[in-house]
């Protein structure tokens, strides 16, 4: 209990990548963890597509890009994206899909690999281009896009430090 408390307190969000690509037990353990996340009545909505081809990634930080209005790589050159999209038919879908993406960016801090969560996806996978992307893979359904979650290996100074907690963050009643 105290090493995942610890990797709770410790886990930062990294904007700058290696470009190494993460090993596949790594990139193994953090999927399961995604799957494991708690669902609205166990109806497990969510689904997660994993990008590691970087002709993919870069158009997916292209799309992304546009919906923010930028030309600047959203992904901070990950070599691995998550796409993690739920079920519109439920009603817990973007409380689902958020619990995923928590558990992956966690799983990655344990298992040493870093993470950042990409917002945007809901506007990327909403467009044509996005629902084209969708069909390609073999993704059927009405699903949300959640977020991106982008894992790697931090560059030296990749991940920022923590910002100390909020007073009264907590409020017992």
């Amino acid at each position: 209990m105290k090493e995942t408390l610890q990797d709770i307190r410790t886990r930062r969000s990294c904007r700058k990548f290696q470009s190494r690509q993460i090993a596949e037990e790594e990139l193994n353990a953090i999927l399961e963890a995604g799957t494991w996340a708690a669902t609205g009545h166990g109806w497990q909505s969510p689904v997660m597509v994993v990008v590691q081809d970087k002709e993919t990634i870069a158009a997916l930080s292209k799309m992304n890009a546009a919906v923010l209005g930028v030309n600047s790589d959203p992904f901070y050159g990950a070599p691995t994206v998550v796409i993690v999209l739920a079920d519109k038919s439920r009603p817990t879908c973007r409380e689902d899909g958020t619990l995923v993406m928590g558990n992956l960016m966690l799983a990655a801090h344990a298992v040493g690999v870093s993470s950042c969560w990409i917002h945007r996806a809901r506007e990327v996978f909403d467009s044509e281009e996005g629902k084209a992307l969708l069909r390609k893979w073999g993704v059927e359904g009405d699903y949300i896009g959640v977020g991106h979650c982008v894992l790697g290996y931090a560059e030296e100074n990749g991940e920022a430090p923590a910002k100390p907690r909020k007073e009264n963050y907590v409020i017992r009643v």
